[in-house]
């Protein structure tokens, strides 16, 4: 994969130590990208003028290319044009790459050249609209990666990632992907955020920036990963089966420790993630050693059941079609 940084107009192969600094100077790991202001240019007129003048995002070029690009300060509107008065604009403080930007990224969808990257955000309120009412200037708030109307059936409901009103080709509509709404990415400076009702705010803001490196996970992989434990696990000392030890294995597998499963398996191939596994105190299985599941299970259990799978494996996985199934075939 070539990636081109458009500041200095050099390209280079990500795994190399080059290449590893300047994805991290970009942002493109899981790891907040630092604000490169000086410490007196603080005050949400300030930094506003200040992101007008410099914002830039992380724009795809093509299969195995992204560059870092100087893009348009965000605006109060929708991908239509139509202005809107219930968002607010961010000064983004950290982002995460996500697997369904790898997608992308790599050729597997119909993303068009150009579009920015970037869903999983978390960033500071520099601009509101008079529409505005529970949050100010100078909040930190996680974003959620769907954009929703507040407003609609589907949200009403509670379903905001099938929003009625965001994206005209289809329900739901999420920042920076294909064929959910043209919204803008967050892999930049600053964006817009449509709609107040999703944001989350941290109440304490120096607090929160103090773990901020946790806190950017709660606008994706760990509300995700979460999400499959309340719906298959059935409550205290339950136990659970987790196929794969991939970021969101692991995630759903802390949301089960975290909500009282007694004992919680994690199945998978890779050695270096069963380890890390092992180290946050949970049981593994290495796959690659067993024809079933059954029987390794039992070993652990005394009893070859689960009450509850989460199948976190992910559509790329490495190895054979059987070890695959394996991971699938949780009892």
């Amino acid at each position: 994969m070539e990636v081109k940084y458009g500041s200095v107009g050099s390209t280079h192969t990500p795994g190399t130590r080059e290449g590893a600094d300047r994805w991290a100077r970009i942002g493109w790991t899981r790891i907040p990208r630092r604000n490169s202001f000086p410490p007196e240019a603080i005050g949400p007129k300030t930094n506003k003028e200040l992101f007008m003048a410099s914002n830039r995002g992380v724009v795809f070029l093509g299969p195995g290319k992204v560059e870092v690009q100087s893009i348009d300060y965000p605006r109060m509107e929708n991908p239509q044009g139509k202005a809107i008065e219930h968002g607010v604009i961010l000064k983004i403080v950290s982002t995460n790459i996500c697997a369904s930007d790898q997608h992308m990224v790599r050729g597997r969808t119909t993303a068009p050249t150009g579009i920015v990257l970037g869903h999983e955000i978390t960033g500071e309120i520099i601009e509101k609209g008079k529409d505005v009412e529970f949050l100010e200037v100078g909040d930190l708030v996680s974003v959620p990666f769907n954009v929703a109307c507040g407003r609609c059936r589907a949200c009403r409901e509670r379903n905001t990632g099938m929003c009625l009103n965001v994206n005209p080709q289809q329900p739901g509509g999420a920042y920076g992907y294909v064929d959910m709404g043209g919204w803008v990415g967050g892999h930049k400076r600053s964006m817009c955020w449509f709609s107040m009702d999703n944001l989350l705010k941290f109440p304490h803001k120096e607090q929160a920036m103090s773990k901020i490196k946790d806190l950017t996970m709660l606008s994706d992989i760990l509300p995700t990963a979460s999400t499959a434990q309340n719906a298959r696990v059935s409550g205290w000392g339950s136990t659970v089966y987790v196929a794969g030890a991939g970021p969101v294995g692991l995630a759903a597998a802390a949301s089960c420790y975290i909500l009282g499963t007694a004992v919680i398996i994690v199945g998978d191939t890779n050695q270096d993630r069963l380890s890390h596994a092992k180290k946050m105190g949970y049981e593994t299985i290495d796959i690659t050693k067993h024809d079933n599941l059954a029987d390794p299970i039992a070993e652990i259990l005394g009893e070859p059941i689960v009450d509850a799978a989460i199948d976190a494996v992910g559509s790329k996985a490495a190895g054979t079609a059987r070890r695959k199934s394996l991971l699938l075939r949780a009892c």
